[in-house]
């Protein structure tokens, strides 16, 4: 099933109900599926052909899931791009998806007219553009039903962080983001009368699946703020409308020392933290300021949302919680034998979540599972006896800072594009605000100045800004091996004895 028909349905049961809140701002059922209906015939009276590509790429606000829903409906495959991305970074994931369209925001419109002419990008749909949101709307038909699309067929395709340079296209199909939404529609309890919060970037996984997707197909109401800004979600959240809130842990780790927090936190019945694994003890205030059980669970971009959940009565704090219906979880050892309970090892899962594979990367798809369906987490975990998994490490360098993804290859190699540095590695070191912060160790070339102020102004032209390091540490060698391999587990052991 097409992943837009959850909008039909729910439209179908609940069409004065409110579906989308942006400010002062509400949508109903019927008018948002209205709005996507005119978008999707829009987009194919100018001739989208179903199985093309369609990025966005902009910020929060309401046009980003009439977008989504509308490319979807039209038989579009939705290529869900960082609103941050410098713009080398969004050269390169244009170059690599090929989208005909493109929806953008005022803000990144003129990096995307410059990129136009070379990435075969036909249209531009921007409120300040040439073709505008509205314009294309008013073109399109009130009346339409979503294209028929296998559950095979890809749906979304969202980008990795780069391990190797350059980041990977995860493709995920109907039936991958029909399953995962499902689930936690499912274990969030989340009916009509909800009111869920995001203030998330939309173009997250987990903030397009778990929050948005499944939201909808509850029929529930999703509020979307244009960022994180605290006071105004808090402001949000003390009017008291909304039931569900989403976060990570540095924002969790901030609203505990709040007073009054039980007061503005009064019609919340339900809170999940992702990004991240967050402080046992964090989840121990929130829970005695609150009253509320912090809710965790397990999965990745390849997953789609959550493959392991701490369900709202069967709460574990630490752990991850219990494998939701339809997957299956594993611990492997790094042979791909199974191992048994209460032993750590490589986390793999199977089921109908599972992505598709990597854009144009068979090679990459085909490392990323034992036996063609188990895929490979990269993470370190454990099951016990009564099924709830628990993560130890990362096999990977992933470094998560404030709920984003950041991969110290991708961060090494804009560094060596200054010519002041010789040597350089990229680790993730805990912050108590970010969960972790982004570290740069430099040997500088013989005889050339370089600094902090100005590597970091260097790198804040090529990065997104989570993704500059937040510290720098200057030195003259580094540890390595016989092979001449860098360190990097002896770099963040000696970084961590230094600031203990």
């Amino acid at each position: 099933m097409n992943v837009a028909a959850n909008l039909e349905t729910s439209t179908l049961y609940f069409p004065k109900s409110p579906a989308l809140v942006t400010g002062e701002k509400e949508m109903t059922y019927a008018e948002f599926n209205d709005r996507t209906n005119r978008l999707a015939t829009g987009l194919l009276k100018m001739g989208l052909r179903p199985g093309e590509h369609v990025a966005i790429c902009a910020s929060n606000s309401e046009e980003w899931p009439i977008s989504y829903f509308a490319i979807l409906k039209a038989g579009g495959v939705v290529i869900s791009l960082a609103s941050l991305l410098s713009s080398d970074e969004l050269r390169m994931l244009l170059e690599h998806s090929k989208p005909r369209f493109l929806f953008t925001n005022s803000e990144r419109l003129k990096d995307i007219d410059g990129l136009r002419g070379n990435q075969g990008i036909e249209k531009v749909i921007c409120p300040d553009g040439d073709i505008t949101f509205d314009h294309v709307i008013s073109s399109g038909l009130s009346s339409f039903r979503s294209l028929e699309r296998d559950r095979t067929d890809t749906a979304v395709i969202l980008y990795t962080g780069g391990t190797t340079g350059m980041p990977k296209g995860v493709m995920l199909t109907h039936e991958n983001i029909n399953h995962p939404a499902h689930n936690v529609a499912f274990c969030e309890r989340t009916t009509q009368g909800d009111r869920a919060l995001c203030a998330l970037p939309l173009h997250h996984v987990f903030a397009v699946v778990h929050i948005m997707t499944s939201t909808i197909m509850s029929g529930a109401c999703l509020e979307i703020l244009p960022g994180f800004d605290m006071e105004t979600v808090l402001s949000v959240i003390e009017a008291g409308q909304v039931t569900k809130f989403f976060a990570v842990p540095t924002v969790y780790t901030r609203f505990v020392t709040l007073d009054h927090l039980e007061h503005i936190m009064r019609n919340i019945r339900y809170c999940f933290c992702s990004g991240s694994a967050i402080a046992v003890e964090i989840m121990r205030q929130w829970k005695e300021r609150t009253g509320l059980n912090m809710h965790e669970g397990y999965g990745m971009t390849e997953t789609a949302s959550a493959v392991t959940f701490n369900h709202m009565y069967r709460h574990v704090p630490g752990s991850v919680g219990t494998v939701v219906p339809g997957c299956e979880v594993q611990i492997r050892d790094a042979a791909g034998n199974i191992l048994e309970t209460g032993k750590e090892g490589e986390v793999c899962m199977r089921g109908p979540n599972m992505m598709k594979g990597y854009l144009n990367n068979p090679e990459a798809t085909e490392e990323a599972f034992w036996e063609k369906v188990w895929l490979r987490s990269g993470d370190i975990g454990v099951l016990d006896e009564d099924g709830y998994l628990t993560i130890v490490d990362r096999l990977k360098d992933l470094i998560i800072t404030g709920g984003e993804n950041v991969y110290p290859r991708e961060v090494e190699e804009a560094i060596y594009l200054n010519e002041g540095v010789a040597e350089c590695a990229v680790i993730g070191a805990p912050d108590k605000v970010w969960g972790e912060r982004v570290v740069a160790y430099i040997i500088p070339k013989v005889d050339v100045s370089i600094t902090a102020d100005g590597l970091k102004a260097f790198l804040k032209t090529r990065l997104a800004p989570f993704k500059v390091p937040k510290e720098y540490i200057f030195t003259t060698e580094f540890p390595k091996s016989t092979a001449g391999k860098v360190l990097k587990r002896e770099i963040k052991r000696q970084h961590l004895e230094k600031n203990k």
